[in-house]
């Protein structure tokens, strides 16, 4: 395509939402991708004939009708076909750390009590916590909204509370509130969503994740790959184009405005293409985009924005049983998050910094529960995939000087998972796994395209996620960041990015209430 309106670099989620709007408005676009699949964290790639396997996601909010991702899909034409099917309302996540189980409703006031049930002495303290990530959550949802001082009056409460806990971490409102720490960890238990244990997490980020499932945590009806495919095809029966496995290499630049970009074959030719625009919209990382560009040629006020530590990043494993029934044994709608110790804090020592899963916490999900329609194994089967966290350096030395050693760690930690999955969950797991395969930190960063492997972008601390988080705005004319790390993480995050972008370039409303 010859000087398209919009000249994307990348497919992931905020990516793929932009261009679907901008075509859907009868704009020109072009999206360059490396990979061979798009989705960024959120692509599907396939296992022989046999498996399809989503990278990353593994269930999402604001999905329901009339909040934020609905009404984005509602503006492409999409909402009635690209639907989401609603978790257990009763235990949509169930928590398990030793001698406690606890399942998190959607309802706050069910939640307190089951809590009070288990720490009776703690009662008052636990409600007056759980009140006050309401009212963050509503604070969060409410910010952007805000554009008048009769509004910010309207809105004290929550906006009052955001304000008093934004630069804390989770941690710190635990403390503030004296919850028993056997408590904090049943309501912080879900932490591999965020690969940060409470003493480093962003009680902002906690918040917005927390009372989002509180509004309903969902599966894709048709799983995550038809969420993509159907983006994409609403670019391309638009008009716009989408070139794969084209490796961007180097950026066009005259003076203070950014022309285009040079990519690579990334398939193997190693082919090079020049592709310009009348804009320019990053979806690759902020860092490595201004890195490739030239940090000087940014304001000093973006360059400080662009100063941001990476997230950890995950171990995955997808795997495949055969001969179960999962739902008698009380997987359905819902995630399991497990612990061996109480102390998550501790345990994310152990694991990320010493490298040491003897004991860990992880997550279970099995996809093909969430929905009734097909999945993505061979009738008979269900998926299983577990998630933790681990460091990008230890495995990238690993790689580097033992690739034997770099499997035998992998090994190591499934089959640890595996034998506490057996024992707490799944009596003879092992026998009816019939395939199963590992990712790591490096796995992330080569088919991901995430630096350093990491899950979310900037991590999910207070300083990273303060009112001087970057945004769009680079200060190069005609260039546009768009990815998680210039908004917001995650599904909805992702999703919501992009339409920002789109609203803030075209003046044109995508939400007709709130952006929660």
């Amino acid at each position: 395509m010859n000087d398209p309106d919009y000249l994307i670099l990348g497919t992931g989620l905020s990516a793929l939402s932009f261009g679907a709007l901008m075509a859907k408005a009868g704009k020109r676009v072009e999206l360059i991708e490396a990979h061979e699949y798009p989705g960024g964290y959120g692509h599907t790639f396939p296992q022989g004939d046999k498996y399809r396997f989503n990278a990353q996601l593994h269930y999402v909010w604001n999905c329901g009708k009339g909040q934020p991702v609905y009404q984005i899909l509602e503006k492409l034409g999409l909402h009635e076909e690209v639907t989401f099917e609603r978790y257990e309302a009763d235990g949509y996540d169930r928590m398990r750390i030793p001698g406690f189980d606890l399942d998190i409703p959607y309802d706050y006031d069910l939640l307190g009590d089951r809590l009070a049930a288990l720490f009776p002495g703690a009662n008052d303290n636990i409600r007056g916590f759980l009140n006050t990530i309401q009212r963050i959550g509503e604070g969060i949802s409410r910010f952007e909204n805000i554009k008048s001082p009769i509004q910010l009056a309207r809105n004290a409460a929550p906006m009052w509370n955001l304000a008093k806990y934004h630069r804390a971490t989770l941690q710190q409102v635990f403390d503030a509130f004296k919850l028993p720490l056997e408590a904090q960890s049943l309501l912080a238990s879900q932490w591999p969503d965020f690969l940060l244990p409470p003493k480093q997490l962003s009680i902002i980020a906690w918040a917005a994740l927390f009372t989002g499932y509180g509004r309903g945590a969902y599966y894709p009806t048709h799983h995550f790959e038809h969420v993509v495919q159907s983006l994409e095809r609403v670019i391309l029966e638009n008009g716009g184009e989408v070139l794969y496995q084209n490796r961007v290499v180097e950026f066009i630049v005259d003076g203070d405005t950014v022309q285009g970009v040079v990519s690579e074959d990334s398939s193997g030719s190693g082919e090079r293409a020049e592709h310009l625009g009348k804009a320019v919209v990053c979806n690759i990382d902020p860092q490595r985009a201004a890195e490739m560009i030239g940090t000087e040629k940014f304001s000093k006020r973006t360059r400080k924005r662009l100063v941001y530590d990476y997230s950890p990043s995950s171990f995955m494993a997808y795997c495949a049983v055969e001969g179960l029934d999962l739902t008698a044994l009380g997987f359905g709608r819902s995630n399991l998050f497990h612990s061996c110790e109480v102390d998550l804090n501790k345990t994310f020592h152990t694991m990320y910094t010493l490298g040491d899963y003897s004991k860990p916490s992880f997550a279970m999900t099995t996809p093909n529960l969430h929905t009734v329609k097909p999945g993505s194994c061979p009738e008979g089967q269900q998926i299983i995939e577990f998630l933790t966290v681990a460091d990008y350096q230890r495995f990238l030395d690993l790689r580097l000087s033992s690739r034997r050693g770099y499997n035998r760690k992998k090994d190591e930690i499934l089959e640890t998972i595996i034998d506490l999955a057996e024992e707490h969950y799944i009596p003879g797991l092992r026998e009816h796994m019939v395939f199963k395969i590992t990712g790591s930190p490096t796995t992330s960063e080569r088919y991901c395209g995430a630096p350093r492997g990491n899950a979310y972008g900037s991590n999910l601390t207070p300083r990273n996620l303060g009112l001087f988080r970057l945004g769009h705005q680079t200060s190069l004319r005609n260039f546009h960041f768009c990815n998680a790390s210039s908004g917001h993480p995650g599904f909805a995050g992702t999703f919501a990015t992009g339409a920002r972008l789109y609203e803030k370039l075209t003046g044109d409303s995508v939400y007709n209430g709130s952006k929660a």
